[in-house]
This record gives C-alpha cells, structure tokens and sequence, in this order.
C-alpha cells in the first residue's frame, strides 16, 4: 500500500494531467468499507447466524440506498475529474469495458447462487449506462450548471411522478409493460422486481448527474479545495487506497466473505 504524505500540497503549474484526487478517492473508500460491512451483515443472515430482514427492515433498506447513492456519487465526482483533465474516449471505454464485463460476472454468479432472484441490473450494470449518459452530459454541463442540477432532480422526481401517474387504471397497461424485466431497468415501475440488486436508471442517474454538477463546480469555483486533496492525510490513506481498488474489490469481497462463512459452517456441521 502506498503511504500518502500527511501535509496535503496544491499540485504545481506543471504537474501531470492526470493526478489522483486523495479525498474523492477516500470518500470512496469509505462507501467500499461501508459496503462490505453490510454484505458481511447479509451473509451472516444468509447463513443463519443472524436473522434480519434485509428486504423491508428500514434500518437495513436505508442504508443500502446511501451506500448506492455514496457510490454513484463519487463516480459522477470521477466523471467531472477526468472530463475536466481531458480523459480520451479510447481510455474511458476501456474502463467502462472493465464495469460492464464486471457486472456480466456478477450476473452470473448471482443466477448460480439465486436462480429465482439473480441480479440482472444491479448497481454495476446500472453504472455502466449511467457512465454513457455522464460522458456525453459532461461538456454541456460545464456551461449550464444549473441545469445539470434540474436535470438530476428530474430524474430522482420521475422515480415517483411515474409510479403515481401509472397507478391510475387508465395506465394499467402501460405499467405492465414497464413492470417488465425488458424495461424495468428504467425505473418507471410500480412494483419491484424480485432480484438480489436493483439499480435502475431512475432515480439514480438523478444521484450521478449531482455528483457531476458538485465535481464541475468545485474545479471550475473552488479548484483549490480538490488541489489539496491529491494527498489526504496518513490516517485516510488505507480509505484512499481502498478507493482506488473499487472495483476489485467489489468482485472479491464477497467470494472472501462468503467463503469464510461457508468454512465456518462446514467446520460446525
């Protein structure tokens, strides 16, 4: 692991234009800590070792939205960074190619473990679109903020103006439709889908779309509360690294945590 200095200096003028954001990467971090502390608690019900609803407990469905809202956060932050230090099409896609053959093989994984509930457009597939529609936003939302301020809350607000408005009877059918899996991963639903992730395009670009609009803002008013963040202090460099291993990460953890438990089990039976 690298340690990070424990003074944070401004980059200077002619510093690489690519340079790694200690805070962005550390907040980050700790969505993965947070993240994998829940699995932990779901892996532990799994088993049987201790018995929550995961499902309807709002201790438990809360926190799972502001673990997905953190993480899809931080990656419209990413989004405005790398737009911001002209990123190429060629390397964006070639990350993006690395979320989206991730979340191929957390579909498979979960149809192994869940056939009747496997994930088919959890949160990895739902950054995978998301990150498209970022990118192409990100150059108009250098001129207008504000609107790529509305633009988010217009996607958070249709999650429920689609949800009232398809409730009536004369929608019924339409709703049906959208109920279905080959469109419910647009979000205008009515009732969920049963799967182990769900992360539809509504509301959560409205989430990723803020991040954008936060990270152009403070390159654009506040350049230097990100400069100091290229280091983050000693105490923050473990989240840092674990930041920047996000995705890695997210496929392996479970497979440890999993494993373990299934070790302890099979050493108890």
């Amino acid at each position: 692991m690298d340690m990070m200095p424990s003074r944070a200096k401004p980059p200077p003028a002619d510093a690489p234009a690519r340079l790694r954001f200690g805070a962005v990467d550390a907040l980050r971090g700790g969505a993965i800590v947070w993240m994998t502390a829940f699995h932990f608690c779901f892996d532990l019900n799994y088993f049987g070792y201790w018995r929550q609803n995961f499902y309807a407990d709002p201790l438990w469905t809360w926190q799972r939205t502001a673990i997905v809202s953190l993480f899809l956060f931080c990656a419209g932050l990413g989004q405005a960074i790398a737009t911001q230090q002209g990123q190429s099409w060629q390397r964006f896609w070639r990350r993006w190619a690395q979320v989206a053959g991730c979340a191929l093989l957390v579909t498979a994984g979960s149809y192994w473990m869940f056939p009747n509930s496997f994930i088919y457009f959890g949160v990895l597939h739902g950054i995978a679109v998301m990150l498209i529609v970022v990118r192409l936003l990100a150059p108009w939302g250098r001129r207008h903020p504000m609107g790529l301020c509305v633009l988010g809350a217009l996607a958070i607000a249709a999650k429920f103006m689609a949800a009232y408005a398809m409730n009536t009877t004369a929608l019924a059918p339409i709703a049906e439709i959208f109920n279905g899996r080959a469109l419910n991963w647009l979000g205008l639903i009515t009732r969920l889908p049963i799967t182990e992730d769900y992360v539809p395009i509504v509301p959560w670009l409205g989430v990723m779309l803020w991040g954008l609009a936060c990270g152009q803002w403070l390159l654009a008013h506040r350049p230097r509360r990100l400069a100091v963040a290229v280091a983050v202090p000693r105490r923050g460099a473990a989240l840092a690294w674990l930041g920047r291993h996000s995705l890695p990460w997210y496929m392996l953890h479970q497979l440890v945590l999993l494993g373990a438990l299934a070790l302890i089990a099979w050493a108890r039976a």
